[in-house]
């Protein structure tokens, strides 16, 4: 599943991409945003692995905010004017598309970028099985050695986190986003299911409709990652 964000100026073309993005399997639509500052806000918050991006907006436009993400998720420009495309795939878009867009096009692009995802996510998950079982993290003015098989759930506190471990009492308190930390634990053993929980795979010991225990505690399930829930769940059951 891609979770994907879409970015336009202007209301009848932010409906039309949400009515194509509806029909695409594999996508879940994250936010519709008609200003770019709010929409970098949404991006750097959450895990968003697509981006639907206009080009001609007030303020900020779609090519500027791809140069102003540090960390960029794939994008494709969706725009009435052709003459940017050079541009466009010098910032490596996925894929530049002149509206009005036919659906039949819309579905070739999101084909690629889902191909790409794909490479990609294998490509990383390889990696990270090659690496280390632990990671280092800066807290208590030290830097604090921690266990992947020891971390039971992460809480995200604006700026700080929260790392809860077995067999520890207190947990770990680090500054550190919550995007970066779901950056560093590698996915095949954690599970974001909020904006402010990443859980633990092996620690999971029952899920309800709209929360997920580890033990005794409980933990609410956000909107926008039941389908990630529902597909770990499927996983398991297989």
């Amino acid at each position: 599943m891609l979770r994907c964000i879409a970015i336009d100026d202007e209301d009848l073309a932010l409906e039309l991409m949400e009515d194509y993005i509806s029909k695409v399997p594999y996508l879940q639509l994250v936010a519709t945003c008609d200003d770019p500052l709010e929409a970098i806000s949404i991006i750097q918050e959450q895990q968003i692995d697509l981006v639907f991006l206009d080009i001609q907006m007030p303020g900020l436009n779609g090519l500027q905010l791809i140069e102003s993400l540090l960390n960029n998720p794939m994008c494709i420009l969706v725009t009435a004017y052709s003459q940017y495309a050079l541009d466009g795939f010098n910032l490596n878009v996925v894929d530049y598309l002149v509206k009005p867009v036919p659906f039949d096009r819309f579905l070739k692009a999101c084909n690629k970028a889902k191909e790409l995802y794909q490479l990609k996510n294998k490509a990383t998950e390889t990696s990270k099985e090659a690496e280390l079982d632990y990671f280092f993290i800066n807290a208590d003015y030290s830097h604090v050695k921690i266990s992947y098989a020891d971390i039971l759930w992460v809480e995200g506190l604006k700026d700080y986190i929260k790392i809860h471990l077995e067999n520890n009492v207190k947990p770990i308190v680090a500054r550190i986003s919550m995007k970066n930390i779901e950056e560093l634990l590698p996915s095949s053993k954690f599970l974001r299911i909020q904006k402010s929980y990443i859980v633990s795979k092996e620690h999971i010991t029952a899920v309800k409709k709209s929360s997920v225990f580890i033990g005794s505690t409980e933990l609410s399930i956000g909107e926008n990652y039941k389908e990630s829930v529902l597909a770990f769940l499927g996983r398991k059951g297989e």
